[in-house]
């Protein structure tokens, strides 16, 4: 049978109910789909493609009425050797996007570093703030748990711009699961409502790391917290495929993606959304009889 799972919200969100704890909680059963919605002009694998509002539009709804779970908005590129943007800047690609989004009946995740990047989204009608740093800054987390939202923690060794010059771990799964099991034992008590557990693949880490962390999806998904796992046109599948065009990589992302779905993943983040959509309702069929 396919895992339960839920995320719970402080405000009403879209396919949510409330429980008798006074949160939104939002359930689905399996693995579901976060669609990336990147309105940046230099994202790795499809940079520019929605930095107009009215592409950036109709791709929302395509991935939502394919069946994602939720949208993934970014407005800063976190690839590797990638320079930040001022917050002004990030907040003028995402802003008109979630508002535009409002009432469609999607839940909103937004991509950022910046607390006041995340509080003006959250405003704005975001439901989740998606940080690659971990909520390492104290003010993400204080923005978060003021508005009681839920938050992606994602482990990251260093930062985009240095993170792949030299990763090095001594047991890279029980680092990182033992990094994100704190972390969100830290930003819970500070009052944020739940966290989704990301082992952050593809940031600061070697082939070998990421592999080592995609077999150990069980041991993560195995605690009370859901798992995203991320590896979407990332660059290990050139390392084992040979595919050095980043758009060239979905094939690669859903053998990726199913493995970490078979092993207990709630939720996967993809830019090939309809794709993966079709792929676990079919690998759900096979694997429930």
């Amino acid at each position: 049978m396919s895992a339960q799972h839920s995320l719970r919200f402080g405000f009403a969100v879209p396919g949510a109910q409330r429980g008798p704890d006074g949160l939104w909680h939002l359930r689905w059963t399996g693995t579901a789909v976060m669609g990336i919605l990147n309105v940046t002009p230099d994202s790795f694998s499809d940079g520019g493609r929605h930095a107009r509002l009215d592409a950036a539009l109709a791709s929302a709804r395509a991935m939502r009425d394919a069946g994602a779970l939720m949208l993934d908005v970014g407005g800063e590129s976190t690839r590797p050797g990638s320079e930040p943007v001022p917050a002004h800047e990030e907040l003028d690609r995402v802003l008109p996007l979630i508002r535009a989004l409002r009432g469609e009946g999607v839940v909103i995740s937004v991509d950022t570093m910046k607390p006041e990047v995340a509080q003006a989204a959250l405003e704005a009608g975001a439901h989740l703030i998606n940080d690659v740093t971990g909520l390492r800054d104290p003010q993400m987390v204080a923005v978060c748990a003021q508005a009681r939202a839920p938050v992606c923690l994602m482990h990251m060794q260093g930062e985009p711009r240095t993170m792949q010059l030299a990763p090095h771990y001594d047991d890279v799964v029980t680092e990182v699961h033992t990094y994100l099991r704190d972390g969100a034992a830290r930003v819970m008590a500070a009052g944020v409502p739940d966290v989704l557990l990301d082992p952050g693949i593809g940031f600061g880490k070697t082939l070998e790391h990421n592999l080592a962390l995609l077999r150990a999806v069980d041991d993560l998904s195995a605690g009370p917290l859901p798992v995203l796992i991320a590896a979407s046109r990332k660059r290990l599948i050139d390392f084992i495929a040979g595919v050095t065009d980043a758009a060239e990589r979905d094939p690669g992302t859903l053998a990726l993606h199913l493995h970490a779905a078979r092993y207990g993943a709630a939720m996967v983040r993809a830019h090939a959304a309809a794709e993966h959509v079709q792929a676990l309702r079919v690998q759900t069929a096979l694997l429930n009889f």
